[in-house]
C-alpha cells in the first residue's frame, strides 16, 4: 500500500486560484478582441445594406428592401433583406467559455452568433434572449480566440463539427457574407398537407 501525500489546503487554494486566473485572463482577451471584431462586423453590416439597396434600386425595387438596425448598446444587429431577417449578437459572452475541439485541447474564446429572424421579432422564437433558448436560431457561431494572431474557427450548424479557420482581419466580412449566403441562396417550400399518412 502507498501512503498518499497530502497536499496542504493552501496549496490546493493556490491551484484553484490560479486556474480561475487564468480562465478570467483568457476570457477578458477575448471579450475585447470579439468587441473589435463584433464592431467591425457592424460596419460591414451598414455596407452591405447600403450596397444591397444600390442593387435592388437598379432593379427597380424599392431601397428598403434592404436594411441595417444596430442597437444603442451594439451588441445586437440586424440586416433585413426582401423577406430574410437576420440578426449577430455578442449576448451571452457573461463568463469564460471553451470550444470543445476533438483531438486538441479547448479554446477559450468569445463568441458572435447568426441567427435567423429579427432579435426583437417574435419570428425569431427566443423566448430568453440568452443561451441556450437562443441557440434554437442559429445559422452559424464565429468563435473569437484572445490571441489576435491566432485564426477564429467559424461553424456552420447545418455542416455539423467542421471548422473554418478565417483569419482575424477578414473574420468579420466573411462570417457575414457566408451567413447571408446560406439564408439568401436557398428557398422557403410551402407548407403541405400529408393527406395520405403511412398505416
Amino acid at each position: 500500500m502507498t501512503k498518499q501525500t497530502k497536499t496542504s489546503p493552501n496549496n490546493r487554494i493556490n491551484l484553484i486560484a490560479s486556474h480561475m486566473y487564468k480562465q478570467h485572463k483568457e476570457h477578458g482577451e477575448a471579450a475585447e478582441n470579439t468587441k473589435k471584431l463584433f464592431e467591425k462586423l457592424l460596419r460591414e453590416l451598414e455596407k452591405v445594406a447600403r450596397e444591397l439597396q444600390n442593387s435592388f434600386s437598379k432593379r427597380n425595387l424599392s431601397p428598403n428592401s434592404a436594411l441595417c438596425q444596430i442597437d444603442c448598446d451594439r451588441s445586437v444587429g440586424i440586416i433585413s433583406i426582401l423577406w430574410n431577417s437576420i440578426s449577430f449578437t455578442t449576448r451571452g459572452n457573461t463568463k469564460p467559455q471553451a470550444l470543445y475541439r476533438e483531438g486538441l485541447n479547448p479554446l477559450f474564446t468569445g463568441r458572435i452568433l447568426a441567427l435567423n429572424g429579427n432579435f426583437y421579432d417574435a419570428s425569431l422564437d427566443i423566448h430568453d434572449q440568452e443561451y441556450p433558448d437562443i441557440l434554437e436560431c442559429e445559422i452559424a457561431s464565429l468563435y473569437v480566440p484572445a490571441d489576435k494572431t491566432a485564426p477564429a474557427v467559424l461553424k456552420i450548424r447545418h455542416i455539423g463539427d467542421e471548422e473554418f479557420l478565417l483569419n482575424q482581419a477578414d473574420a468579420p466580412g466573411e462570417f457575414l457574407m457566408r451567413t447571408i449566403e446560406i439564408i439568401c441562396g436557398g428557398g422557403i417550400y410551402h407548407e403541405e398537407f400529408d393527406c395520405c399518412p403511412e398505416e
